[in-house]
């Protein structure tokens, strides 16, 4: 379980980062803005984002299953790669709980 918890720290940080990239840099030049040159310089975000999270997921699921957590508590953590900051704190909850 050691190497699965590990994938998922990793990924879980790197889906947090490229959400919060997405929520606070990219939607806010791309639809706040009126910076086209900023915006073309940065559109690898979203394209970035929308590679890593089904990575996110998938280490998810492994870790869960691994873990044998129940259905709701593994859809909690594959959710969590929604939200900015919450796959960070659950990454936190998860390596507190299995360290």
């Amino acid at each position: 379980m050691n190497s699965s918890l590990k994938r998922f720290r990793v990924m879980a940080i790197i889906s947090g980062i490229m959400s919060l990239l997405l929520w606070f840099v990219y939607m806010p030049v791309k639809y706040l803005f009126d910076l086209p040159d900023l915006h073309s310089s940065i559109v690898w975000i979203p394209m970035v984002h929308g590679y890593l999270y089904p990575i996110y997921i998938l280490t998810a699921l492994q870790f869960s299953i691994k873990a044998r957590w129940s259905l709701t508590k593994m859809l909690g953590l594959i959710l969590a790669g929604t939200l900015p900051v919450a796959s960070l704190i659950a990454e936190r909850r998860v390596v507190r709980r299995y360290s």
